[in-house]
Order: structure tokens, then C-alpha cells, then sequence
């Protein structure tokens, strides 16, 4: 009998403490966390909420670099273009030609700040196709370059050399001769210069 009362007095006061400690814990809530300009934490709690980590999202700006690398890769290919001594070469001989001279008239140079180089330019394998903007004194016109070199030994023909209106007339500057012909081969950089060594030791082999 008195086991009995006991068991029930204690399951009572178990069930009266656990209801107790699930009220506590409900109504236990968690500290905010930091804002930015609240100045340092002072202590430690264990019931602190944790900050929002803000995730990059690198997928986001995959297309603005892609495109950063497509646009910087055009530009060092132009480059290499521009600086070529084919490009010099043809534009001198732009300003000491009688036809381009009396069309363009003096000052002969680029026409744009930032000159494109359109077309192939590949002396390894013979062939060269340029065309660029150019201006003078007077008119402007678009001046196109094309050369071949039949074998790898011989020299290089050139097709065409002409200015372009802007009326799509163009005028000829080959004359019958060529001003090129007694070039064997144009000046090489040292990248078109270190493939062509490679090619060579390649055919040694």
C-alpha cells in the first residue's frame, strides 16, 4: 500500500518537473546576432543566433568572364596584326604611291584611333589577306593587301594592293608591277620566327 502511494507521489513529480523543463525550453528564444556597426562582442552566449552567410553565386558572372576573355584574346590578336612589318610595309608604300597619294592625298595613315586588322595574315603558310581603314589629307578608303607564296622557298606574288571608296569603286595600285616582288619573304616576329625554327627541326627529325 504505501509502495503503491510512493510510486504514484514520485511519477507525479517526474511528470510535473519534465512538464516544467519543456516550458522553459519553449519559451527559451535566441539572441540575435551582430549587425554590422554594433561593435564588439563583450561575452559569449551559448543561445546566440548565427549570422546570414551570404553565398557567392560565381555562376552569375561566368558569362562576364567569358566574355572579358574573348574581347582581351581579339585584342591581342589584333595587336599582333597591327605590329606586324607587313602592315608597315604596306603603309609606306601607301605614301609614296602616286595613285594612293593623288586619291588620299597627304598624311597617309590609319583611320581609326584603334586600327582593325581584318583578314589572314599567316607567312608560314604563304599566305597573307589584309584590309584596313586608311585616310589622308583628302579622301578615306579601305586599303586591301593579298599575297601568296607558291613554294616554301620562293617569293612571295602579290594579287592584289587597291584602295576601296567609300562607293565601292577601287582603285589599283599594282600598275602593272609589283612592289613587293623583290621581297623574299617578309620581316617575322620572333613568335612566327620561333614556329618556323620548330617546323624545321621538326623536318630534321
Amino acid at each position: 500500500m504505501w509502495s503503491r502511494l510512493i510510486r504514484r507521489r514520485a511519477a507525479l513529480f517526474l511528470r510535473n518537473q519534465a512538464s516544467t523543463t519543456r516550458t522553459q525550453i519553449q519559451r527559451r528564444t535566441l539572441v540575435s546576432a551582430p549587425k554590422p556597426g554594433d561593435g564588439p562582442l563583450m561575452e559569449r552566449r551559448p543561445d546566440r543566433e548565427l549570422p546570414t552567410i551570404q553565398t557567392f553565386r560565381w555562376w552569375r558572372t561566368l558569362p562576364l568572364f567569358l566574355a572579358i576573355i574573348g574581347g582581351s584574346s581579339v585584342a591581342i590578336f589584333n595587336y599582333q596584326k597591327l605590329s606586324s612589318p607587313i602592315v608597315a610595309s604596306t603603309l609606306y608604300s601607301l605614301r609614296t604611291s602616286p595613285r594612293a597619294r593623288a586619291y588620299l592625298g597627304d598624311e597617309i595613315y590609319f583611320q581609326h584611333q584603334i586600327p582593325w586588322i581584318a583578314g589572314e595574315m599567316n607567312q608560314l603558310r604563304g599566305r597573307i589577306d589584309i584590309r584596313f581603314p586608311v585616310k589622308g589629307s583628302r579622301n578615306a578608303a579601305v586599303m586591301r593587301f593579298a599575297s601568296f607564296r607558291p613554294t616554301p622557298k620562293g617569293v612571295f606574288e602579290t594579287t592584289e594592293w587597291s584602295l576601296e571608296k567609300p562607293d565601292g569603286t577601287k582603285i589599283n595600285l599594282l600598275d602593272g608591277e609589283d612592289p613587293f616582288r623583290a621581297v623574299v619573304a617578309f620581316p617575322m616576329d620572333e613568335e612566327e620566327r620561333e614556329e618556323a625554327t620548330r617546323g624545321y627541326r621538326q623536318q630534321l627529325k
